[in-house]
């Protein structure tokens, strides 16, 4: 099959959606301290799985951080997407679709939550409407998930959706802690998955 190639700043679509609980989102100027306060409760979960989590960045630079993700998004680089309660506006965590290959039609999912969120479903819910936005949306042809492999509570996302396991690259990554790491990889294919 061959693939429609253009340039991907020209592509629209919706930089909001939503799920039954969640509006996901591109980041706007003046999140920095929301996810701010959300990095602050969640450190101690974060700092295991996620190479940014070592500390607890400024409000300053999380702002930086939201501001460059909307200027990413509106690049299509990266989608960075921002998960916000629907009755509260808290801000729940973070989400998107990362290292994108626009030619073939692929990206990998990432995720993490607050702690004060964690173990209500919202992960899962976020990441099943990400995957439904970038099969309508972006027409992909191939949706990763990939995560260490001792993080059983990502590993365990992946299985509710149904995305398939397609292996464990060994030894694949150095950990926080500077130790190897083993990376497993899931996906979703079009033709196949959905």
């Amino acid at each position: 099959m061959k693939l429609e190639i253009c340039n991907p700043i020209l592509l629209s679509f919706p930089d909001r959606f939503e799920s039954k609980r969640l509006i996901i989102r591109t980041p706007l100027r003046g999140d920095g301290a929301r996810v701010n306060e959300a990095i602050k409760e969640s450190i101690e979960e974060l700092r295991p799985w996620m190479p940014w989590a070592q500390q607890v960045p400024t409000i300053e630079e999380s702002e930086i951080i939201s501001r460059e993700g909307n200027i990413r998004f509106t690049e299509r680089s990266d989608l960075r997407l921002y998960l916000i309660h629907k009755q509260t506006s808290q801000f729940i965590g973070g989400s998107g679709l990362h290292r994108i290959d626009w030619h073939a039609r692929k990206f990998e999912i990432g995720y993490w939550v607050r702690t004060s969120s964690s173990g209500q479903g919202y992960i899962t819910e976020a990441v099943e409407r990400i995957t439904q936005f970038a099969i309508q949306e972006l027409q992909a042809n191939r949706v990763e998930i990939r995560c260490d492999s001792r993080n059983l509570r990502s590993i365990h996302v992946a299985e509710r959706l149904g995305f398939t396991k397609e292996g464990i690259l060994r030894a694949d990554k150095c950990d926080v802690d500077g130790c190897l790491r083993d990376t497993v990889i899931f996906a979703k294919i079009r033709g196949t998955e959905f």
